[in-house]
């Protein structure tokens, strides 16, 4: 697909398996807090919170990604992004580190059980390779 990226990426966990996603999309990352519910929405839409007096949708990644929900842990994150004219949390496991990759490659047909529509791509870094989401087609989900 293309050789070095120099675009920085946020790489976190769902499950054992690694995703990106381009840092210039997040506005910022914080710990898991109390979500309100939002009646009759899709399964995903986890409901909304209130970051500095703007509220904000939250969605859940794991259910996005067909992956079965489980508690929030210590380590449970938000990561807030810049999508169209909105701000969404999208709520993952584990945020790993800021980085970039060597090279990027377009993904094959299936990987694992998520629709390859949802990734731009596979990044190679050192520690193996990690999926690019493409929010537009993860949140227009």
């Amino acid at each position: 697909m293309q050789a070095a990226s120099y675009e920085q990426y946020i790489e976190f966990d769902i499950e054992q398996e690694r995703y990106a996603i381009p840092i210039r999309d997040i506005h910022e990352i914080i710990k898991i807090q109390d979500i309100t519910p939002i009646p009759n929405v899709t399964p995903y839409v986890k409901g909304v919170i209130n970051l500095r007096g703007k509220i904000v949708p939250v969605v859940s990644l794991r259910h996005m990604l067909r992956f079965q929900e489980k508690d929030y842990s210590r380590t449970t994150r938000i990561i807030v992004v810049h999508h169209l004219e909105d701000t969404v949390g999208i709520i993952v496991d584990r945020v790993n580190q800021v980085t970039k990759f060597s090279d990027v490659q377009q993904p094959p047909e299936r990987v694992g059980g998520i629709d390859v529509n949802y990734l731009v791509g596979i990044g190679i870094a050192q520690n193996g390779l990690v999926g690019i989401l493409k929010l537009d087609e993860v949140l227009l989900h």
